[in-house]
């Protein structure tokens, strides 16, 4: 009987936004414990990246990949390599906990990891893209329809205006006549806490623009179009948001307000 080996391995995950704490897994590293075997495996299908963030710089994580192989080539003892990785990394992709495993053949269990962790499973009728990128998608659609998406803000980062370190980021925005106008997909039927991050975040960032720009300042929640209005906790979320001095609109809605960013401006 072949002996079994001890290793262990970790996923790697892409964290765009530490606030929502959504994340994507795309890689697995797997060493042998006490030396021996090292890989690493990055996923090929960088769908579900995109669906998590479109703005997703695939390439620059596609390089981890040869930047891993250097390291896992280097460094064989378990400490100092998961110490180069979080040395290495930004903070959006992050390490998961280590599990361990025993196998006979590690090649063959790197592979198995993979196909678990990394790669697509496609499901029939199944959405490709969660609740708030599909809003943030019918955001851009709408936004170039009306000819405007070039010209506005996007990714708008909140610690300019509030502190060094805040993680939120607004989706886009416009300045007309000495207004800043922002808009910020959030899919209550996903993610209620979503409401509850923006509206405590929002007071300091209108005061921080007013303050930098001097200029006012308006945010628009675009919510799911089909949201149960008897839910006490879609109730809560929406009126901590209106709390909150932010406008709720629902994704049919953007149109409409595409329209008016055509017309402030002047397209």
């Amino acid at each position: 009987m072949t002996e079994k080996r001890q290793c262990e391995f970790f996923l790697l995950r892409y964290v765009p936004d530490a606030v929502k704490d959504e994340f994507v897994n795309i890689g697995a590293v797997m060493i042998e414990t006490g030396g021996g075997f090292a890989d690493v495996r990055l996923t090929r299908d960088w769908r579900r990246v995109r669906c998590l963030d479109p703005e997703a710089d695939v390439e620059m994580l596609q390089a981890l990949e040869r930047e891993l192989r250097s390291l896992i080539g280097d460094v064989r003892n378990r400490e100092m390599l998961l110490q180069k990785l979080q040395d290495s990394f930004s903070n959006t992709v992050q390490l998961s906990a280590t599990k361990g495993c025993l196998t006979e053949d590690p090649r063959k269990e790197m592979e198995e990891i993979a196909s678990l962790y990394l790669e697509t499973k496609r499901v029939p009728g199944q959405r490709e893209a969660s609740g708030r990128q599909k809003i943030l998608g019918t955001i851009r659609e709408a936004f170039e329809q009306a000819g405007v998406w070039a010209l506005m803000r996007k990714n708008i980062a909140a610690e300019q205006y509030t502190h060094r370190g805040d993680p939120l980021k607004i989706d886009c925005g416009y300045r007309p006549n000495g207004e800043i106008k922002m808009f910020q997909a959030v899919s209550l039927a996903n993610d209620l806490d979503a409401a509850k991050v923006l509206a405590f975040s929002y007071p300091l960032l209108e005061a921080g623009i007013r303050r930098l720009e001097s200029a006012g300042a308006t945010l628009t929640a675009v919510v799911d179009d089909e949201l149960d209005r008897n839910d006490g906790a879609i109730l809560f979320a929406l009126a901590t948001l209106e709390k909150s001095r932010i406008t709720v609109r629902t994704a049919a809605e953007m149109p409409r307000m595409a329209e008016t960013a055509r017309q402030e401006l002047r397209v």
